[in-house]
Protein backbone atom coordinates (compact mmCIF):
# COMPACT_ATOMS: atom_id res chain seq x y z
CA UNK A 1 0.00 0.00 0.00
CA UNK A 2 1.05 3.45 -0.62
CA UNK A 3 2.13 5.57 2.00
CA UNK A 4 0.86 9.89 1.41
CA UNK A 5 4.06 10.93 1.35
CA UNK A 6 5.08 8.16 -0.78
CA UNK A 7 2.23 9.22 -3.27
CA UNK A 8 3.36 13.17 -3.13
CA UNK A 9 7.15 12.34 -4.00
CA UNK A 10 5.67 10.45 -7.23
CA UNK A 11 4.48 13.72 -8.08
CA UNK A 12 7.52 15.78 -9.77
CA UNK A 13 5.58 17.99 -11.11
CA UNK A 14 3.28 18.88 -7.96
CA UNK A 15 6.73 19.39 -5.49
CA UNK A 16 8.45 21.54 -8.63
CA UNK A 17 5.31 23.79 -8.70
CA UNK A 18 5.27 23.70 -4.62
CA UNK A 19 9.18 24.34 -4.41
CA UNK A 20 8.95 27.26 -7.21
CA UNK A 21 5.95 29.43 -5.84
CA UNK A 22 7.72 28.82 -2.29
CA UNK A 23 11.11 30.55 -3.87
CA UNK A 24 9.25 32.90 -5.95
CA UNK A 25 7.25 34.19 -2.67
CA UNK A 26 9.81 33.79 0.27
CA UNK A 27 11.88 36.54 -2.59
CA UNK A 28 9.11 38.96 -2.78
CA UNK A 29 8.18 38.72 0.66
CA UNK A 30 11.81 39.77 1.45
CA UNK A 31 11.82 42.71 -1.28
CA UNK A 32 8.54 43.54 0.22
CA UNK A 33 10.11 43.47 4.05
CA UNK A 34 13.11 45.54 3.32
CA UNK A 35 10.89 48.05 1.35
CA UNK A 36 8.78 48.19 4.49
CA UNK A 37 12.16 49.02 6.36
CA UNK A 38 13.41 51.80 4.39
CA UNK A 39 9.93 53.23 5.44
CA UNK A 40 9.35 53.12 9.02
CA UNK A 41 12.89 52.61 10.25
CA UNK A 42 16.13 55.36 10.12
CA UNK A 43 18.09 55.13 7.03
CA UNK A 44 21.39 54.48 9.49
CA UNK A 45 20.17 51.43 10.61
CA UNK A 46 22.26 48.77 11.30
CA UNK A 47 21.97 45.90 8.74
CA UNK A 48 18.73 47.10 7.01
CA UNK A 49 20.98 50.82 6.30
CA UNK A 50 20.69 51.13 2.59
CA UNK A 51 24.20 52.75 1.73
CA UNK A 52 23.30 56.50 0.59
CA UNK A 53 27.15 57.82 0.45
CA UNK A 54 30.18 57.04 -1.61
CA UNK A 55 31.71 55.55 1.39
CA UNK A 56 30.58 51.52 1.00
CA UNK A 57 31.54 49.10 3.60
CA UNK A 58 32.27 45.57 2.32
CA UNK A 59 29.00 44.44 4.48
CA UNK A 60 27.52 47.75 2.32
CA UNK A 61 28.36 46.13 -0.75
CA UNK A 62 27.13 42.29 0.12
CA UNK A 63 23.78 43.54 0.97
CA UNK A 64 23.14 45.52 -2.00
CA UNK A 65 24.39 42.33 -3.48
CA UNK A 66 21.97 40.25 -2.02
CA UNK A 67 19.28 43.30 -2.62
CA UNK A 68 19.67 42.49 -5.99
CA UNK A 69 20.16 38.75 -6.14
CA UNK A 70 16.67 38.05 -4.31
CA UNK A 71 14.93 40.52 -6.22
CA UNK A 72 16.29 38.88 -9.51
CA UNK A 73 14.96 35.24 -7.84
CA UNK A 74 11.91 37.14 -6.90
CA UNK A 75 11.46 38.59 -10.58
CA UNK A 76 12.76 35.76 -12.88
CA UNK A 77 11.39 32.26 -11.32
CA UNK A 78 7.96 32.88 -12.22
CA UNK A 79 9.30 32.96 -16.01
CA UNK A 80 11.78 30.29 -15.82
CA UNK A 81 8.96 27.86 -14.35
CA UNK A 82 8.31 26.37 -17.96
CA UNK A 83 11.77 24.94 -18.70
CA UNK A 84 11.94 24.14 -15.12
CA UNK A 85 8.80 22.10 -15.30
CA UNK A 86 9.84 20.52 -18.85
CA UNK A 87 13.34 20.06 -17.27
CA UNK A 88 11.71 17.64 -14.51
CA UNK A 89 9.06 15.92 -16.87
CA UNK A 90 11.72 14.65 -19.20
CA UNK A 91 13.93 13.67 -15.69
CA UNK A 92 10.26 11.92 -15.27
CA UNK A 93 10.41 9.62 -17.58
CA UNK A 94 14.03 8.99 -17.50
CA UNK A 95 13.56 7.58 -14.18
CA UNK A 96 10.34 5.78 -14.99
CA UNK A 97 12.40 4.15 -18.13
CA UNK A 98 15.62 3.30 -15.39
CA UNK A 99 17.68 5.95 -17.72
CA UNK A 100 19.60 8.16 -15.50
CA UNK A 101 18.12 11.41 -14.20
CA UNK A 102 18.65 14.79 -12.77
CA UNK A 103 17.51 16.89 -9.47
CA UNK A 104 15.97 20.40 -11.65
CA UNK A 105 17.71 22.04 -8.33
CA UNK A 106 20.61 21.49 -10.72
CA UNK A 107 19.03 23.36 -13.68
CA UNK A 108 17.79 26.02 -11.31
CA UNK A 109 21.43 26.84 -9.85
CA UNK A 110 23.17 26.96 -13.08
CA UNK A 111 20.19 29.63 -14.05
CA UNK A 112 20.79 31.92 -11.25
CA UNK A 113 24.37 32.10 -11.32
CA UNK A 114 24.17 33.79 -14.26
CA UNK A 115 21.66 36.07 -12.64
CA UNK A 116 24.17 36.28 -9.58
CA UNK A 117 26.92 37.84 -11.98
CA UNK A 118 24.18 39.90 -13.23
CA UNK A 119 23.56 41.45 -9.88
CA UNK A 120 27.23 41.66 -8.57
CA UNK A 121 27.70 44.13 -11.85
CA UNK A 122 24.20 46.28 -10.91
CA UNK A 123 25.80 46.60 -7.61
CA UNK A 124 28.91 47.70 -8.99
CA UNK A 125 26.56 49.83 -11.08
CA UNK A 126 24.69 51.50 -8.38
CA UNK A 127 28.22 52.10 -6.28
CA UNK A 128 29.10 54.06 -9.40
CA UNK A 129 26.21 56.19 -9.40
CA UNK A 130 26.86 57.04 -5.95
CA UNK A 131 30.55 57.55 -6.66
CA UNK A 132 28.82 60.34 -8.94
CA UNK A 133 26.31 61.85 -6.52
CA UNK A 134 23.49 60.64 -8.96
CA UNK A 135 21.43 58.61 -6.78
CA UNK A 136 18.77 60.29 -4.54
CA UNK A 137 17.77 58.13 -1.28
CA UNK A 138 14.94 56.91 -3.00
CA UNK A 139 17.70 55.30 -5.45
CA UNK A 140 16.44 56.91 -8.21
CA UNK A 141 18.77 58.40 -10.94
CA UNK A 142 19.04 62.10 -10.55
CA UNK A 143 20.45 63.27 -13.50
CA UNK A 144 17.90 63.64 -16.21
CA UNK A 145 20.65 62.92 -19.54
CA UNK A 146 21.63 59.68 -18.00
CA UNK A 147 18.21 58.83 -16.83
CA UNK A 148 16.73 60.03 -20.93
CA UNK A 149 19.83 57.79 -22.46
CA UNK A 150 18.85 54.46 -20.21
CA UNK A 151 15.34 55.16 -20.97
CA UNK A 152 15.66 55.62 -25.17
CA UNK A 153 18.91 52.78 -24.81
CA UNK A 154 15.68 50.09 -23.44
CA UNK A 155 13.53 51.18 -26.37
CA UNK A 156 15.92 50.76 -28.84
CA UNK A 157 17.50 47.42 -27.51
CA UNK A 158 13.68 45.99 -28.07
CA UNK A 159 13.95 46.75 -31.56
CA UNK A 160 17.71 44.63 -31.91
CA UNK A 161 17.99 41.18 -33.30
CA UNK A 162 20.13 40.18 -30.16
CA UNK A 163 16.84 41.20 -28.14
CA UNK A 164 14.96 38.85 -30.19
CA UNK A 165 17.15 36.12 -30.69
CA UNK A 166 17.81 35.99 -26.47
CA UNK A 167 13.82 36.01 -26.38
CA UNK A 168 13.27 33.21 -29.18
CA UNK A 169 15.27 30.77 -26.55
CA UNK A 170 13.77 31.88 -23.49
CA UNK A 171 10.16 31.66 -24.79
CA UNK A 172 10.74 28.05 -26.60
CA UNK A 173 11.55 25.61 -23.87
CA UNK A 174 11.47 22.31 -25.64
CA UNK A 175 13.74 23.90 -28.93
CA UNK A 176 16.16 24.46 -25.76
CA UNK A 177 16.07 21.22 -24.49
CA UNK A 178 16.67 19.45 -27.70
CA UNK A 179 19.28 22.11 -28.83
CA UNK A 180 21.36 22.64 -24.99
CA UNK A 181 20.23 19.09 -23.50
CA UNK A 182 23.10 18.07 -21.10
CA UNK A 183 24.02 14.60 -19.37
CA UNK A 184 24.48 14.48 -15.65
CA UNK A 185 23.96 17.15 -12.92
CA UNK A 186 27.20 19.25 -14.70
CA UNK A 187 24.86 19.07 -17.75
CA UNK A 188 22.05 20.35 -15.94
CA UNK A 189 24.07 23.18 -14.79
CA UNK A 190 25.49 24.05 -17.89
CA UNK A 191 21.87 24.41 -19.24
CA UNK A 192 20.76 26.18 -16.81
CA UNK A 193 23.85 28.86 -17.06
CA UNK A 194 22.95 29.11 -21.03
CA UNK A 195 19.50 29.73 -20.66
CA UNK A 196 20.16 32.09 -17.91
CA UNK A 197 22.55 33.63 -20.09
CA UNK A 198 19.88 33.88 -22.72
CA UNK A 199 17.70 35.70 -20.16
CA UNK A 200 19.93 38.06 -19.25
CA UNK A 201 20.85 39.01 -23.01
CA UNK A 202 16.88 39.56 -23.17
CA UNK A 203 16.28 41.50 -19.75
CA UNK A 204 19.31 43.20 -18.49
CA UNK A 205 18.18 46.43 -19.96
CA UNK A 206 14.92 46.21 -18.42
CA UNK A 207 16.75 45.80 -14.95
CA UNK A 208 18.74 48.93 -15.49
CA UNK A 209 15.33 50.85 -15.62
CA UNK A 210 14.94 50.21 -11.70
CA UNK A 211 17.91 52.61 -11.16
CA UNK A 212 15.10 55.71 -12.97
CA UNK A 213 11.94 54.44 -11.60
CA UNK A 214 13.64 53.68 -8.37
CA UNK A 215 15.62 50.37 -7.20
CA UNK A 216 13.44 49.63 -4.40
CA UNK A 217 10.06 50.93 -6.04
CA UNK A 218 7.86 47.47 -5.54
CA UNK A 219 5.35 48.69 -8.19
CA UNK A 220 8.22 48.85 -10.99
CA UNK A 221 9.64 45.37 -9.69
CA UNK A 222 5.88 43.80 -10.11
CA UNK A 223 5.33 45.39 -13.46
CA UNK A 224 8.92 45.05 -15.10
CA UNK A 225 8.65 41.16 -13.99
CA UNK A 226 4.92 40.95 -15.39
CA UNK A 227 6.31 42.63 -18.27
CA UNK A 228 9.24 39.56 -18.60
CA UNK A 229 6.63 36.70 -18.14
CA UNK A 230 4.39 38.54 -20.58
CA UNK A 231 7.03 38.64 -23.34
CA UNK A 232 8.26 34.86 -22.71
CA UNK A 233 4.70 33.29 -23.31
CA UNK A 234 2.58 35.73 -25.29
CA UNK A 235 2.36 34.16 -28.69
CA UNK A 236 2.56 37.94 -30.06
CA UNK A 237 6.23 39.28 -28.09
CA UNK A 238 7.89 40.69 -30.83
CA UNK A 239 5.23 42.95 -31.20
CA UNK A 240 4.89 43.31 -27.46
CA UNK A 241 8.54 44.19 -27.69
CA UNK A 242 8.04 46.62 -30.05
CA UNK A 243 5.13 48.70 -28.38
CA UNK A 244 7.33 48.65 -25.21
CA UNK A 245 10.17 49.48 -26.47
CA UNK A 246 8.62 52.47 -28.71
CA UNK A 247 6.82 53.71 -25.64
CA UNK A 248 10.40 53.79 -24.11
CA UNK A 249 12.07 55.62 -26.43
CA UNK A 250 8.97 58.37 -26.43
CA UNK A 251 9.28 58.43 -22.19
CA UNK A 252 13.12 59.19 -21.94
CA UNK A 253 12.84 61.91 -24.97
CA UNK A 254 9.77 63.37 -22.92
CA UNK A 255 12.08 63.21 -19.77
CA UNK A 256 14.95 64.64 -21.83
CA UNK A 257 12.74 68.18 -23.18
CA UNK A 258 11.00 68.35 -19.48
Amino acid sequence: MITPLEYILRRDRFIVIAGLFIISILAWLYIIYLYRQMEVMNMDALFFAMPMTPEWTATDFIFMFLMWLVMMIAMMTPSVAPLILLFAKVNRQRKEQQSPFVNTFYLFTGYFVVWGGFSLIATLLQWLLQQLSWLNPDMIITNKIAGAIILVAAGIFQFTAIKQTCLSYCKSPLDFIYKHWGEGKNGAIKMGFKNGAYCVGCCWVLMVLLFVSGVMNILWVALIALFVLIEKVSAKSKWISFVAGSLLIALGALVLVL
